[in-house]
Parts: C-alpha cells; sequence; structure tokens
C-alpha cells in the first residue's frame, strides 16, 4: 500500500486504536479514546503509528504515517472507516493495533460552552477558599466517567517566578484531586489564559 511519508504535525493528539478489519473491502474498525469519537468523523487525514514492540518502550519512535479517509461513520461503540490505498481485508488486519492520530488544528470547531479535552490538559484549575479564589492546581488528565468529564488535578502552588510547584502528601507522592467537569462545579473556562475556575474548596 502507498501512503504519505512526510513529516508528521508537531501537534498530533492520539484518538484511539485499530482493533480489527471491517469486512472484506478494507475497511477498519476503530475503538476511540473517550470524547473523540466526533473528532474521528471530521478529519480527512489520520495518522497512524505501529503498536511499541514489547520491551521497546521509551526506545520506540515511529513517527506514523497518515492516510487519507475516504469513509467514515458510527459502528455501535465504535467507529468504522475506509482509508486510501488499504483495499482488502488482509491489509485492514494488517493495521491492528495502530494508533490513530490527528492534528489539533484539524479539529472541527467546539460548539459553544464545549470544549475539547485535550485542550484542558495544562490548564490550572483554580477553586476556593472562603470567599478567596486560589490555585488548585494543573489539569493533567480528563477521565470519563460516562455521565461527564472528571478533571484529574495535580496540587500545586505557585512560586515567585510563576512556576508550578507539585505539592506531596507525608509519603512523599503527588497529591491529587478529582472535580467533576460540570457547570455546577466548573463555572468558567478561559483557554486562552489556560485556566480554569471553580467552586472546588481549597482544603479537599
Amino acid at each position: 500500500m502507498t501512503q504519505s511519508v512526510e513529516a508528521a504535525p508537531h501537534d498530533l493528539v492520539e484518538l484511539g486504536r485499530i482493533v480489527s478489519a471491517y469486512g472484506v473491502k478494507g475497511w477498519v474498525k476503530i475503538q476511540p479514546h473517550s470524547a473523540h469519537a466526533d473528532v474521528l468523523l471530521g478529519t480527512s487525514v489520520w495518522w497512524l503509528k505501529a503498536p511499541v514492540p514489547p520491551g521497546k518502550l521509551g526506545a520506540f519512535s515511529h513517527q506514523g504515517k497518515s492516510y487519507r479517509v475516504q469513509s467514515s461513520r458510527f459502528h455501535t461503540d465504535s467507529v468504522v472507516a475506509q482509508l486510501d490505498s488499504v483495499n482488502d481485508r488482509n491489509q485492514a488486519e494488517a493495521l491492528k493495533g495502530y494508533t490513530v492520530w490527528a492534528p489539533r488544528s484539524s479539529f472541527p470547531a467546539a460548539d459553544d460552552d464545549e470544549y475539547y479535552w485535550i485542550d484542558l490538559i495544562g490548564c490550572r484549575l483554580y477553586g476556593e477558599q472562603g470567599s478567596e479564589t486560589v490555585l488548585l492546581g494543573e489539569i493533567i488528565e480528563v477521565i470519563d466517567n460516562g455521565a461527564h468529564g472528571v478533571l484529574r488535578v495535580a496540587r500545586a502552588c505557585e512560586t515567585e517566578g510563576g512556576v508550578l510547584e507539585r505539592l506531596m502528601n507525608e509519603k512523599g507522592r503527588a497529591q491529587e484531586v478529582l472535580v467533576p467537569f460540570v457547570q455546577a462545579h466548573v463555572h468558567t473556562v478561559d483557554l486562552q489564559n489556560k485556566s480554569l475556575y471553580s467552586n472546588w474548596p481549597a482544603d479537599w
């Protein structure tokens, strides 16, 4: 099969994984990562990266290859797609285990009051301490609990130089807090300044 060998974009985001072939005409079945199925259907070029060989973690730096998406659609809880130059089931089976990526810059525009979770990672989350707004920490992951997103926040304080310093517990482990990403708790999202504001108590 032929595909692009151009340099991978710098803003690739992992959206899912190919789990099997679909049918006999070269379609593949993708299990999307949480909240990314719509993005898969909205982007016309995917970058596929081969699975990391056992024992090669950290030494494997395959940048991936791009495939144009000819057609894609939802199929129960997955996405099925026909990729350019993947023409039969054998070629599709050879892609099993590959991760699927797309440039963040190619994502469809989000609706008002909706956010791509990838944009929330790295933002600072502020909460409340009495009547004051205080820094809780940095968002390091957004978890899908089935009903809504949950912000996984690494507790931190800000140094005089503006750098975040992680807070540790008595056992020397990084402190974390989980905050539901719902309007009742997170009332303001300021992506331009990478800040979210909530009513979550600072002493939680």
